[in-house]
Parts: C-alpha cells; sequence; structure tokens
C-alpha cells in the first residue's frame, strides 16, 4: 500500500502544481505506479477546471470565464506538457541526427516557440468555443491514459524518470489504469473520444518510431496536448 500511495504521489507531483503530496524522488518499486496513476491524476485537474467553471459560471461571460480556464490549465499543468511540445517541435526542424540533442536542451528554439505560441492560442479558442466544459475531465484523463499505452507497449530511446517509469511499469498496472478509465468512460458514455485518442495516439506512434525508433518524455509531453486539442474539436463539432 506504501508503493501505491508514493505512486499516486509521485505522479500528482509529476503532473501537476498542485500543492501537497510533493514528492520528486523516484524510488525504485514506486515508478511503475505512478504511470498507473497517470489518468486518475489528469481526471482529477479536469475535475477541478470543471467545478471552477460551474463556481464561475454565474459572474463571468463565457469568453472571460474560458480564458479563466485556460490559464488554470496551463498553471496546474506548470506547462511540463507544452514545454515537451515545443521541444518536440524543435526537433522537427533539424536533421533528425541531431534531434534527441536538440530536444534535450533547455532552451526552447525559435520554431518551439512560434508553433507553441500558435497552438496555445488554438487550445484557448477550443476552450472559448466549448458549449460547456463537462468534459474536461475525460479529455485530460484520455489524454494520459495514452501515455500509459505508449510507456507500455512503444519503444523509448532517451533517459531520465521515463527510462525508469519503462522499466518499472507492469501490465497490471495498466490493466489497473485501462480499467479505472473506462468506467469513467462508460459513465460519460463517451466511447467515440476514446477512439479518437487511441487514434491519434497511433498516428503520433508511427510519425515517431518511423523517425527516432520511439519515444521521448518530450514526445510524450506532445502526444498529450496533441490529444487534448484533438479531443476539444471532437466535442466542438459534436462528435462526443
Amino acid at each position: 500500500m506504501s508503493r501505491v500511495f508514493k505512486g499516486f504521489a509521485l505522479a500528482l507531483s509529476m503532473l501537476s502544481t498542485l500543492p501537497f503530496l510533493k514528492v520528486h524522488d523516484f524510488y525504485k518499486g514506486i515508478n511503475g505506479y505512478a504511470v498507473m496513476f497517470y489518468p486518475l491524476v489528469g481526471f482529477v485537474l479536469g475535475a477541478i477546471l470543471y467545478g471552477v467553471s460551474l463556481l464561475l459560471f454565474p459572474y463571468f461571460p463565457h469568453f472571460h470565464l474560458a480564458v479563466i480556464l485556460f490559464t488554470l490549465w496551463v498553471v496546474f499543468t506548470g506547462a511540463l506538457h507544452l514545454d515537451g511540445f515545443a521541444d518536440t517541435i524543435d526537433g522537427l526542424f533539424v536533421p533528425k541526427e541531431r534531434s534527441l540533442e536538440v530536444m534535450k536542451d533547455p532552451h526552447n528554439g525559435g520554431m518551439g516557440m512560434t508553433f507553441g505560441a500558435v497552438f496555445l492560442i488554438l487550445k484557448a479558442s477550443s476552450l472559448i468555443a466549448l458549449p460547456n466544459y463537462a468534459l474536461l475531465p475525460l479529455v485530460l484523463l484520455l489524454a494520459r491514459l495514452m501515455i500509459v499505452f505508449c510507456i507500455y507497449f512503444y519503444p523509448y530511446v532517451s533517459g531520465g524518470m521515463s527510462q525508469l517509469a519503462k522499466e518499472e511499469l507492469q501490465s497490471k498496472q495498466v490493466s489497473i489504469a485501462l480499467l479505472y478509465s473506462l468506467l469513467f468512460i462508460f459513465l460519460y458514455n463517451a466511447w467515440f473520444l476514446l477512439a479518437a485518442s487511441l487514434f491519434i495516439m497511433l498516428l503520433v506512434k508511427r510519425f515517431f518510431i518511423k523517425r527516432y525508433g520511439g519515444f521521448t518524455g518530450d514526445i510524450y509531453g506532445f502526444t498529450i496536448e496533441v490529444t487534448e486539442l484533438f479531443l476539444l474539436n471532437c466535442i466542438i463539432v459534436g462528435l462526443a
């Protein structure tokens, strides 16, 4: 039980800026449990955003409320995945042999900053266009469930914590993450969003395994961001 709790605390600390359960030590044996809780952390963050929308809806116009939620979304995730998105973009604009080196550079390049800014504008616009925010918990959950699959099923070509997660993640932990995620999907009756998430994950996998032979931590962040944006727009056009 101690490993499970430490795994949840690590997942919450890694994927959010919420001011409690802060754990930054990747103890041997808890990293697989941390990955198991990635979707749950996403659901918690989405539920907080939805709760804020219900609280503020009577007092703010829809446009301004959407901007507030977008700001909180960035703050609560610490822009972690946005940084991975920008680094991944930078790696696409250099020769393949230098891509992984460029992606590890802590400084964002011009292309990463430019595409990151455009992506932020599009994501903010998508929130503004949403008729309501009831599905936000599921959007954040599904984007992180895809990372559980990516870590478990696909090669990893870099180092760091994600390598430890890859080594320690077990099939039973993947199964638990999938089972509780399916429960939420069933409650929301949002099977199309699951299908859409899998579609994006397979496209990303096909491209980056062909280019690099596998994933990196930055590509995980890129996958989360692209999945969230795609799901938001599926909701906007009425596909979920």
